[in-house]
């Protein structure tokens, strides 16, 4: 070996796993009550900061936010679901939906290797110089994995896409075995494609901990006998694979634990269709509506989850009949000042906090394409859509936990974290740039950590 090849730096890398839905603040009471000891050092080597997320709340939308470092009105993903333009058609966002360049592709572009696994709207997976495994999504195996190839080498690890929702809903039990052999499959792929690729960026996403929290969140936080120390054990295992990530890592790479929305107790689903039928804003052309596809032309609103309103607006919707203008704004403002007094029937509690309109919270050139009106729940009611619910409110036995704004978290090793602000997911893909020496886009809503 030569001198310079000797004293050469070594390049230097970054690793971020993401823990969806896990809030700052349960990891402070895991550190404290000594759970997770392989997390507090990584605490104690640098900064654990909380963040917020993005309105609506949404993994897709929190995840797409972080990837593009922008906000959804220049990378198109406003929600779970959406409309398709000219028709009242649903379709699930996806990668193709994406109108931004992600994080990967830029590293790519600038020559980086890169190893991304399960973040949501990653499918189809576009290409990039590595390795991309597509998130939940995917239907198979094969039509998630990039380069193709990939896939035999995931069918011999014996890897699981997701834990099945389906199957979580009948019975605690089965969620728990949902999620743990899930993240067992995730911890497996991940340190194959860690000990076996070359990388300079590595992303692996555990979307079990958002499964885990739907589930069983009311039932930790009452300290169920059973099911308590069972979620418990959930993040003892992620701290031990933390373990085993930083024993794989030399001092030139970062690394970065994030989550991209907060969690609480579920106290009500809101079903917001119902209410603005009550109302007299949304109309249905049956008594058994469904979908979208069954509002009356002559509607004037409609709500997509989560909390999201949309106005009937001639020349946007095919059957629109609210004018743009002051028919438009009079509507927005009506409804906006009747959703801050909507109450919980049971308990006389209002369930909203605040409501945003779209301009409030977005800029970029695909505006258009959101909700006229978001809505924002008190803490623990979960705005649902609700097409043809005969209630307001319904709390069920299955989902117990729902998303928060704030009480996201981000913590780097071996980095010091000085803001003047509340930071927010966004943030976190300028922060990745920076670290990896790469040149930040101009465009970019979020700004640098580090």
């Amino acid at each position: 070996m030569g001198l310079l090849s000797r004293f050469r730096p070594r390049k230097r890398k970054v690793v971020v796993i993401g823990l969806d839905g896990t809030p700052y603040s349960f990891l402070q009471r895991m550190i404290r009550e000594g759970r997770m000891p392989n997390f507090a050092r990584l605490v104690e080597e640098g900064s654990f900061i909380t963040i917020n997320s993005v309105y609506p709340t949404v993994s897709s939308v929190a995840w797409s936010c972080y990837m593009t470092g922008k906000n959804p009105a220049k990378h198109g993903i406003f929600g779970f679901v959406d409309r398709r333009p000219d028709s009242y058609k649903y379709f699930i966002p996806n990668s193709r939906t994406m109108q931004s360049k992600t994080l990967w592709e830029i590293l790519s572009d600038a020559g980086k290797r890169v190893v991304v696994i399960n973040v949501p709207v990653t499918y189809p997976p576009r290409p990039v110089n590595g390795v991309l495994i597509a998130g939940f999504l995917s239907p198979t195996v094969e039509k998630g994995a990039y380069p193709p190839q990939v896939a035999s080498t995931l069918k011999q690890l014996g890897y699981k896409l997701d834990a099945d929702p389906g199957a979580a809903r009948k019975s605690k039990d089965l969620a728990l075995k949902e999620v743990n052999e899930a993240m067992e499959a995730r911890a497996k792929a991940l340190f194959h494609f860690m000990d076996n690729e070359e990388w300079d960026f590595f992303q692996c996403h555990i979307m079990e901990t958002d499964r885990l929290h739907h589930f069983l969140w009311e039932l930790m936080e009452q300290g169920h006998p059973q099911y308590a120390p069972a979620f418990f054990a959930v993040y003892e295992r992620i701290d031990r694979i933390l373990g085993d990530v930083v024993k794989r890592l030399d001092d030139n790479t970062t690394l970065i634990v994030m989550s991209d929305h907060g969690f609480c107790t579920l106290k009500k689903e809101v079903y917001v269709n119902y209410w603005l039928a009550e109302k007299g804003w949304l109309r249905y052309k049956s008594d058994s509506p469904r979908t979208l596809e069954d509002i009356d032309p002559s509607s004037l609103a409609y709500s997509l989850d989560p909390g999201r309103v949309f106005i009937n607006l001639k020349g946007r919707e095919p059957q629109g009949v609210v004018s743009p203008g002051k028919e438009y704004e009079d509507l927005r403002e009506e409804i906006a000042q009747a959703a801050l007094e909507l109450r919980d029937p049971d308990t006389g509690e209002l369930m909203i906090e605040k409501v945003l309109r779209r301009e409030e919270i977005y800029s970029g050139p695909l505006l258009d394409r959101a909700a006229d009106l978001i809505l924002v729940p008190k803490r623990g009611f979960d705005l649902k859509a609700g097409f043809g619910k005969t209630q307001l409110t319904f709390k069920g036995d299955a989902l117990i936990g729902m998303h928060t704004y704030d009480d996201a978290m981000f913590c780097i090793r071996g980095q010091s974290i000085q803001v003047d602000r509340t930071p927010w997911v966004a943030d976190a893909m300028p922060t990745v740039l920076k670290l990896l020496d790469v040149p930040i886009p101009p465009d970019l809503d979020g700004k640098a950590l580090v």
